[in-house]
């Protein structure tokens, strides 16, 4: 059996419908199931913030190591700083690590606000990635989002969220790839190819993107179809029925795989981690296939 068609009864198997798209950053050869599609990026578009702020970093337009205070007007949802009683200090890099290691929203926004949110559309240009569209940052997403379910704060999206039907959970702008920061699955391998190549910027900000994405904290999804002796760095984003994660998987060997896997599930739940694991099986799956395993 075909390898796409193997992945696409893995995502079966779980009730969910994916983007994939796996791609040996050596030779180009890659496995694809719908990887032209637009889909949602989420968190996803940390990576780009990142490799942004460590471009400038590696230019000198600004010190790596400037402070930062988080105080509680800054804190959107999420993990990390969000999190905290009271105000934080960190460097911009720690901002940048937050981001990245457990998806920080509000480490995010504040590291954005410093690069420059009208940057990343010229980033997303300069590499040539046409079909990427950055729509603000975490706190613009949040607000969109507050806007469509009528909740004027936290305390009124908490009341209003978990009541709305599945219908009107799935027309959030935040879920529509037409409306809110997209890519396809073939544009985010190539971005991960650029940088694990040092092609999306001078060699040091390469190196600091993929030490940071080695840094991520969560395994259930690319990273557990993988065994110890390979590297997985990765970044994941998740929203309501969408569970996606972009990584790159390195073996001792010199193998080096892009990965970026986007699924939708069928039906509305949480902590669906049989469709995290799927994830990893496919991504596994597609890899032994470019490996003639």
């Amino acid at each position: 059996m075909p390898t796409a068609e193997r992945i696409v009864q893995i995502f079966d198997a779980v009730g969910v419908d994916a983007q994939l798209h796996v791609m040996e950053i050596g030779s180009g050869a890659e496995v694809a199931v719908r990887a032209d599609e637009q889909v949602v990026l989420a968190s996803i578009f940390k990576i780009l913030l990142v490799l942004e702020f460590a471009r400038q970093a590696a230019a000198g337009r600004l010190d790596p190591t400037e402070r930062i205070v988080v105080q509680n007007a800054d804190r959107l949802g999420g993990w990390g700083t969000a999190g905290c009683a009271d105000d934080a200090e960190l460097s911009l890099r720690d901002l940048a690590y937050f981001a990245m290691s457990v998806s920080d929203n509000t480490a995010a926004d504040l590291l954005l606000r410093r690069v420059g949110a009208d940057v990343l559309p010229l980033l997303a240009a300069e590499l040539g990635l046409r079909r990427t569209r950055i729509v603000g940052g975490p706190r613009q997403l949040l607000e969109s989002t507050y806007a469509d379910v009528g909740a004027a704060d936290d305390a009124e999206f908490v009341k209003i969220f978990p009541a709305l039907p599945e219908e009107r959970i799935r027309a959030l702008r935040i879920l529509d790839p037409e409306r809110t920061t997209s890519s396809t699955p073939r544009e985010i391998t190539r971005l991960l190819g650029m940088i694990w190549r040092d092609e999306a910027g001078p060699a040091p900000a390469g190196a600091m993107v993929r030490d940071l994405m080695s840094r991520q904290i969560f395994w259930t999804r690319i990273a557990s179809g993988f065994p110890p002796h390979v590297r997985v760095s990765a970044k994941t984003g998740t929203l309501p029925g969408l569970h996606m994660e972009a990584g790159v998987a390195e073996y001792p060997d010199g193998g080096r795989y892009a990965i970026a896997i986007f699924a939708r599930t069928r039906r509305l739940a949480t902590r669906r981690i049989d469709v995290d694991l799927a994830m990893g099986e496919a991504a596994r799956t597609a890899v032994d296939g470019l490996r003639g395993v």
